[in-house]
């Protein structure tokens, strides 16, 4: 006797698979027939769905929303990365990643179309079973759970300075707004909790549009600081109590240029287009890594006013495109100001010459406050992944919803504030989740999903995505191999691109 189960999906272009593999298209302009989630259920149970609402976020949330997932504080760094390559080459690194960012979401949207699913742990599930499922879950659950911990950790570390610098208040004081352990615990408890309550991803728009204006803000800062810098630049004095003074006077001054010939002046203001250095290699993780927002592109999706496969990746390419411009300009002024001067961590720069400089102060609150309404975003991604690894049989609850947001922050902040020095080994779990999430998985996922029937390994776009898992993979070997020599070296010189 022969049984055969036979259950439908319905994908994001309006088609009707049997089986995974027989498609059938029909028309659904709203969006309204597709689904998140339809499996085989051998129980003869109602397949559950993981989100019971219809996407009501618009277009233009959703770049608001993604663009602020991959913006980061890893913006900071790319004048010094540039420093380190030369102006072309930069440009080149930067728009190679941007393009490959834009391919491995082309990846994960096709393969989400074709089976009918929004959700990068049920790709894993469909593509490889439950392990697939599980993979995809712990590599989202611990890059983003170091990310957010990163976070919170500039705000523990730089929040009391910009405070101080502002009240011109005594560095050695013990006063509770100057304690960056109680000022990490009253933002997340003020601000980041309440907006990671959210029912949905969509309400946060409002949110990523102020925390991109910030960053715009800092773009700006940075264009008009290169005009009103000269270079060589004059470094302010380390004597402690003048600057605690705030005086910035001739004779407090230190001048880059005493004591170097005119010939060496003109090299070190003289912008390189090409650089190869001891550091250049470090510069290719962190640029690889810049465009990470791949664990928040389904939730976007799922929530996207009339979801297509083809709106959801424009919405994808405006997001990339706008965050690769405020990357390269970001970078190329920075560099432009400080040249061969810039240090891994731009603001840090602009201390030698005033710390005290209010433009600047503003400027460091402004990031700030973008790294703090980044984290709600990044947040949703994981409690997603716990809900599906732990409770995917449940529909939605309030009480797990705000139970397990309030359980991931506390751990967080408890991480931030007890054992900072865990970050490093967020450092290696960062080099092993991200190019899982932007390069392997998505490409693995095609190739298990997409069926040879219509394209056979031979062909063209599998080829491409198997070739692509392949970059990942050495992107992963070259990232760990170079935190590892940093450790046995005792520096500390790749940073995360997030």
């Amino acid at each position: 006797m022969h049984v055969c189960l036979v259950f439908v999906l319905i994908s994001s272009d309006g088609s009707v698979c049997r089986n995974g593999t027989e498609t059938l298209r029909f028309d659904d302009p709203e969006g309204a027939l597709e689904s998140e989630e339809f499996l085989p259920n051998t129980h003869g149970k109602k397949p559950t769905r993981f989100t019971d609402f219809e996407g009501k976020t618009s277009f233009g949330m959703s770049v608001f929303n993604l663009g602020n997932a991959i913006m980061g504080s890893g913006i900071l760094g790319l004048a010094y990365a540039m420093a380190n390559t030369g102006i072309l080459l930069f440009l080149f690194l930067l728009t190679a990643v941007a393009a490959l960012s834009s391919y491995s979401i082309h990846l994960l949207l096709k393969s989400s179309g074709i089976v009918g699913i929004r959700s990068y742990e049920q790709l894993g599930y469909r593509a490889f079973g439950t392990p697939g499922k599980m993979a995809a879950g712990i590599a989202i659950t611990l890059q983003n759970i170091g990310a957010m911990s990163s976070y919170l950790y500039i705000v523990k570390s730089e929040l009391p300075l910009v405070i101080q610098a502002f009240l011109k208040a005594d560095p050695n004081s013990d006063l509770w707004y100057l304690n960056g352990n109680y000022l990490v615990i009253m933002v997340s408890a003020s601000v980041i909790l309440p907006l990671a309550l959210m029912k949905r991803l969509g309400y946060l728009g409002y949110t990523s549009g102020f925390s991109l204006s910030c960053m715009v803000f800092f773009l700006s800062a940075v264009t008009y600081k290169k005009f009103q810098i000269t270079c060589p630049f004059e470094e302010f004095s380390t004597n402690s109590t003048a600057a605690h003074l705030g005086l910035n006077d001739s004779s407090l001054v230190h001048d880059y240029s005493d004591g170097l010939p005119h010939e060496d002046k003109d090299s070190h203001c003289t912008p390189r287009m090409f650089t190869i250095n001891s550091q250049t290699a470090y510069t290719i993780p962190i640029l690889a890594f810049a465009f990470v927002c791949h664990p928040e592109v389904l939730p976007i999706y799922t929530e996207l006013r009339n979801p297509t496969k083809k709106k959801m990746q424009k919405v994808s390419n405006i997001s990339i495109l706008l965050m690769y411009t405020m990357y390269f300009l970001a970078a190329l002024f920075g560099y432009l100001t400080f040249y061969g001067k810039v240090e891994p961590e731009l603001l840090h720069t602009y201390n030698r010459i005033d710390p005290y400089d209010t433009l600047i102060l503003c400027v460091r609150v402004a990031v700030l406050t973008a790294v703090t309404l980044t984290v709600p975003i990044v947040l949703f991604p994981v409690r997603r992944a716990i809900q599906e690894m732990l409770f995917p049989s449940k529909s939605f609850n309030w009480l797990r919803h705000v139970s397990i947001a309030f359980v991931l922050l506390t751990f967080i902040n408890m991480l931030v504030i007890f054992a900072p020095n865990i970050l490093g080994i967020f450092g290696i779990i960062g080099a092993t989740s991200a190019p899982c999430l932007i390069f392997i998985f998505p490409a693995v996922f095609y190739i298990r999903i997409v069926p040879r029937e219509d394209e056979p390994m031979t062909s063209t776009s599998k080829i491409l995505a198997t070739c692509f898992a392949a970059l990942g993979i050495s992107f992963m070997v070259m990232s760990l191999s170079f935190i590892f020599i940093d450790w046995t070296s005792g520096t500390s010189q790749v940073a995360g691109g997030h």
